[in-house]
């Protein structure tokens, strides 16, 4: 759809089909750019854009790039972060890990005590854990594969998408536990591993960021992750602390066997090493 089709019957100048065109053609490059760049590459005045953001009924440049980053947001990453950016005048570290450190108290508002014990116990109490996540979530999900791995928990992650993902859930069981990174919605593999779930007996453990799911769209056990507004970057920064804060509940819970189990990697470590 075209970002400026309701102005079709307004007259143009040259300098503002050529605007308009570039802004149509290369939205994620014009979201990322300022004023003096875009009036740079196009080679035309700043105050040929500020009229034509006049022209378009915005009352200056920056008004008008909001309103088509809301138009962009939900359409890719690219308009997440420029959302995010467009907040302030420039990026700001210091704004950046504050937002951060907002993102991890809002988890922790949410975060459900019994909800964060009854996971903790289900991942160190299951036969074998499976982990799923697609795109982004793929990253936290490897490292809690990582982290559980380093426990001595039987641990497998189940294939992003395809018919891979009946094959990599199809010997779960009664006594395993599947845990599936559904953040902003439960995609279609995610709630194949959920329905699966009433059939094969294991139980289902989600980390999501909607707190009022539907009742087929909920695990189990669900855990509650805030990232950031729908139109803004989505960190998983918290979603990190959180998967950190189980590793350390289970291996509590473990006690004497988790620091065994580590011990005996490091001294494997150490073999390897003098072995070279």
């Amino acid at each position: 759809m075209s970002l400026f089709m309701e102005n079709t019957q307004m007259k143009w100048t040259k300098s503002d089909l050529l605007i308009m065109e570039f802004i149509e053609n290369h939205t994620d490059d014009f979201l990322f750019m300022s004023i003096g760049q875009l009036a740079q590459h196009l080679q035309v005045s700043e105050a040929t854009i500020s009229r034509f953001a006049r022209h378009m009924g915005y009352h200056d440049f920056k008004e008008m790039k909001s309103d088509i980053v809301g138009k962009k947001s939900g359409r890719g990453a690219a308009g997440k972060i420029a959302g995010t950016l467009l907040k302030d005048t420039s990026f700001d570290v210091a704004k950046w890990f504050s937002f951060q450190q907002e993102c991890a108290a809002k988890t922790l508002d949410h975060l459900n005590s019994e909800q964060f014990n009854a996971a903790a116990e289900a991942i160190m109490s299951a036969k074998r854990i499976y982990i799923h996540a697609k795109n982004a979530s793929a990253a936290a999900a490897e490292l809690l594969f990582f982290r559980l791995r380093r426990l001595g928990l039987d641990t497998a992650l189940v294939p992003s998408g395809g018919s891979e993902v009946v094959e990599g859930i199809a010997h779960a069981q009664e006594g395993d536990l599947a845990i599936i990174f559904s953040f902003s919605k439960v995609s279609a593999e995610g709630q194949f591993i959920l329905d699966y779930a009433k059939t094969a007996g294991y139980k289902t453990l989600a980390l999501t960021s909607r707190l009022h799911a539907p009742c087929e769209q909920r695990a189990d056990i669900n855990l509650y992750v805030y990232r950031g507004e729908k139109e803004e970057y989505h960190s998983l920064s918290s979603a990190v602390i959180l998967i950190d804060a189980l590793i350390l509940a289970i291996s509590e819970k473990m006690k004497s066997s988790a620091v065994q189990r580590l011990r005996k990697i490091q001294k494997l470590k150490d073999d390897y090493k003098n072995k070279k």
